[in-house]
């Protein structure tokens, strides 16, 4: 069996295909017609077998695999974080090169067995090697994603694998979480604005990392991750880290989400508009029916009511301020506030309709079908991105 795996690798089996079918599709008759030599040196067992088990490792690192058990990047932390990433790059960049070796040995050892030396290399492409190699960029959103699930209660610091993935949030264990708490809610916000949330998801990444790395290292860290994502000028490493996580568009949070999890996320935004008033994120296996109440009460109000108070302050200072330059630039501030105001006060009529819902979700369903109970044409959308996961009608 591991022969024949062997051999459907190599480019002897390549080439053979070729020639029976030079069309892109290959039927199992023609793979099954094959000749496979009996004889065969035993490295072909030796070098497919590894080549198995590295497959599987690199596939294993990711969390969207059921065996994903930590990041490289956490589990053989180094002094900071720049170090533990450059580690963890170059024991990927080991790997990918072993792989490397064992394919071309793979291709020559079948390639001198059927003789065809003369017309066949044994090399292969670095592009035609499939593993993860190291993007800095990448890998911070995957540390990212992987403290967004720390934060959840999906993974822990304290030890590896999937820690809740049940639903209605029944049998959630806050005693898993010691070094790193998870969110008491399984609700998340996404703010652009600090406006001093405990677990606002910026606020939230840094004390991540702070608890991940000695504290000692945090601003450099931060910095780091900052600079791994793309600074604009002028800003600091936790503003370019809130813009990241809060952004709707191709470079944010939520899309690279959408991305890993091939349109069926595991973390629903929740949304205003975009305005992006308010955003937050919440866990689908920790939702249950008083969910959007307490979204409500202890999100959207409060929030509402910040606001309100920060007009009020912009227009004292206006009315203040003695310097004309200052008053113009002031002036322009409370433009954009009063818009969130008002979407706000908006969603939250919409949020307050679905939270007397009482909505209920059947894990059994899908993301898709649960996803499209918080969507109704009369009342509108509260989640973000419904058709790029629900589709449109005429895709039904």
């Amino acid at each position: 069996m591991l022969e024949f795996l062997g051999f459907l690798n190599c480019k002897v089996a390549e080439h053979m295909l070729e020639i029976c079918n030079p069309t892109l599709h290959v039927n199992p008759q023609e793979v099954l017609k094959l000749p496979l030599i009996k004889k065969l040196p035993e490295d072909i067992i030796c070098g497919t077998t590894q080549l198995i088990d590295i497959a599987k490792t690199d596939w294993d690192s990711s969390e969207t695999s059921w065996e994903f058990q930590v990041l490289l990047v956490i589990r053989d932390k180094a002094g900071t974080l720049q170090q533990s990433q450059e580690s963890a790059g170059a024991k990927r960049l080991d790997c990918f090169d072993r792989v490397k070796r064992l394919e071309e040995e793979n291709n020559r050892l079948f390639i001198e067995a059927y003789g065809l030396q003369a017309e066949l290399s044994p090399e292969v492409p670095d592009d035609q090697i499939t593993l993860y190699r190291p993007d800095r960029q990448e890998d911070i959103k995957r540390l990212i994603s992987y403290a967004i699930g720390c934060m959840m209660g999906r993974y822990s610091l304290d030890k590896p694998g999937l820690i809740y993935a049940h639903s209605g949030n029944q049998g959630f264990d806050p005693s898993q979480y010691q070094t790193f708490r998870a969110d008491d809610d399984g609700i998340i916000p996404l703010l652009e604005t600090d406006w001093g949330i405990r677990d606002d998801a910026t606020n939230r990444f840094v004390e991540f990392i702070g608890m991940a790395w000695p504290k000692e290292h945090l601003e450099e860290n931060l910095k780091f991750v900052a600079d791994s994502l793309g600074s604009n000028t002028g800003e600091q490493p936790r503003e370019t880290i809130r813009r990241y996580l809060a952004a709707s568009g191709a470079g944010g949070f939520y899309k690279h989400h959408l991305s890993m999890y091939k349109k069926r996320p595991v973390y629903w935004l929740f949304s205003s508009g975009k305005q992006r008033a308010f955003q937050c994120l919440v866990y689908l296996h920790r939702y249950h029916e008083g969910t959007l109440a307490r979204m409500r009460t202890e999100y959207v109000i409060p929030l509402l009511g910040k606001i309100v108070a920060r007009l009020d302050q912009l227009r004292d200072d206006i009315a203040k301020s003695n310097s004309t330059a200052q008053r113009k630039k002031l002036e322009k501030v409370p433009d954009n506030f009063a818009k969130q105001r008002t979407q706000l006060q908006s969603f939250d009529e919409k949020l307050r309709h679905y939270a007397d819902l009482r909505i209920k979700l059947d894990l059994d369903d899908g993301v898709k079908v649960n996803y499209g109970k918080f969507s109704d044409p009369e009342f509108g959308d509260i989640l973000a991105e419904v058709k790029a996961i629900c589709g449109t009608k005429d895709e039904e």
